[in-house]
């Protein structure tokens, strides 16, 4: 870390540095700007566009958008939605959640590409004076002063530019330098998976799926993208290696066997290019802030893909967030507290998500250790195929998670 006092006159004063232009980022930077507070937001890249990031919005998320009155724009961009989720258990196809009975103005997963959900929520951020949004800036280091985080040191195209400021985000992911930075403790919980994800044309006649697990062995994943299929392929953690050794027509063959569309499809997967490795990873930070900082959604907790509900996650976090800090930011008056705040009111949650994610892991490997093969459906989707009522709770657990939030009134 660095200290003061700075030797680049190229200095931004602001009251919160967000690193990282992901949901957690841009949603806590909208929230924040709304609320009156000078927010700056870096962002490595010089645009969102990223294939296979997880594009659910789900209700819960939806919701908060209604709350700012933002989400009859959302819904006019390109998406589609889905009531229900499915999976094939034993041949059949089962909803695994139903989401018509929740208590919210959506009552569906909205599927839209991230980077035009993250385009429209900087947009509407961008309307208020008070929001910044750095481009192609890279956090080089965050700078600290008496044993508190005081800003941050990025770099651009135009050289180094240093952001002071009272409180420092960390909404850069799974793979976040700002908790490496700030020396935050990560407990780790593994997985022992991994997902190749893919696309494939989608045609008229394929399945009316928005979004489904197929295969006998649950390991395909289908997600409808409109004009093509989203998919993901399950595989031992740490064995694509493996897979590549055996040769890019034995991988169409293994995805044949497990995928519901016609074998032909198959040969639109023409090299390795035309696939992307997802390291799945559970952990979570033993402390999410230090005096100055704090972290938010993956790089704060990651999650493993299950229900796709890292995201919803995240933008949960960061209203929470906002719901604290907003007004001692706006003051002049954050204290170590508030950063604690924040940390207990999301532990809950982001705790029992990932204990019913370990749950299923757990349950796979005793089953995959006893029939010495890849397990079939964890057990979850097999009460759910006895008894279909289990559908509305999971729809809940999916939907809305562990602990909605919602926008705190102005006072």
């Amino acid at each position: 870390m660095a200290s003061f006092p700075p030797a680049d006159p190229n200095v931004i004063e602001t009251r919160c540095a967000i690193v990282g232009a992901g949901p957690a980022g841009l949603m806590l930077a909208l929230l924040l700007a709304r609320a009156g507070v000078d927010v700056t937001v870096v962002e490595k890249h010089r645009d969102f566009l990223r294939d296979f990031r997880g594009d659910t919005i789900h209700p819960s998320t939806l919701e908060v958008m209604h709350e700012i009155g933002l989400l009859d724009g959302l819904l006019r961009l390109p998406h589609t939605e889905a009531p229900k989720l499915h999976a094939e258990i034993g041949g059949a196809d089962v909803t695994i959640a139903d989401f018509s009975r929740l208590p919210t103005r959506c009552r569906f997963i909205a599927f839209m590409p991230q980077w035009d959900f993250l385009d429209y929520v900087a947009r509407e951020a961008a309307r208020y004076p008070n929001f910044r949004l750095l481009m192609g800036a890279s956090m080089s280091d965050l700078i600290l002063e008496d044993g508190r985080i005081r800003g941050l040191r990025a770099t651009t195209d135009d050289g180094e530019v240093e952001l002071r400021a009272d409180l420092v985000i960390g909404a850069d992911g799974r793979h976040s330098r700002v908790r490496t930075n700030a020396e935050l403790q990560v407990e780790s919980f593994g997985s022992p998976r991994d997902v190749l994800w893919m696309k494939l044309s989608r045609h008229a006649d394929d399945p009316p799926y928005t979004m489904g697990h197929a295969g006998p062995r649950q390991g395909f994943v289908m997600i409808d993208r409109g004009d093509y299929w989203q998919c993901g392929y399950v595989l031992r953690k740490g064995s694509f290696a493996e897979v590549q050794a055996l040769g890019i027509a034995a991988f169409r063959a293994a995805l044949a066997q497990a995928c519901p569309l016609p074998a032909e499809r198959m040969a639109e997967i023409q090299d390795w290019s035309d696939v992307s490795l997802l390291q799945v990873r559970i952990d979570r930070l033993k402390r999410w802030w230090r005096p100055g900082l704090l972290c938010l959604g993956d790089a704060a907790h990651a999650m493993s893909p299950i229900g796709g509900v890292g995201v919803n996650l995240a933008i949960q976090d960061a209203v929470a967030a906002a719901n604290i800090l907003a007004r001692p930011l706006a003051e002049g008056t954050l204290a170590d507290h508030h950063l604690a705040a924040v940390e207990k009111r999301r532990t809950f949650p982001t705790k029992a998500t990932q204990k019913l994610q370990l749950m299923m892991q757990r349950d796979r490997r005793k089953r995959e250790a006893s029939e010495g093969t890849r397990a079939g459906p964890p057990a979850f989707m097999r009460g759910i195929a006895r008894w279909p009522v289990l559908a509305h709770l999971a729809g809940r657990l999916v939907g809305l998670g562990f602990r909605p939030e919602h926008i705190r009134p102005s006072r």
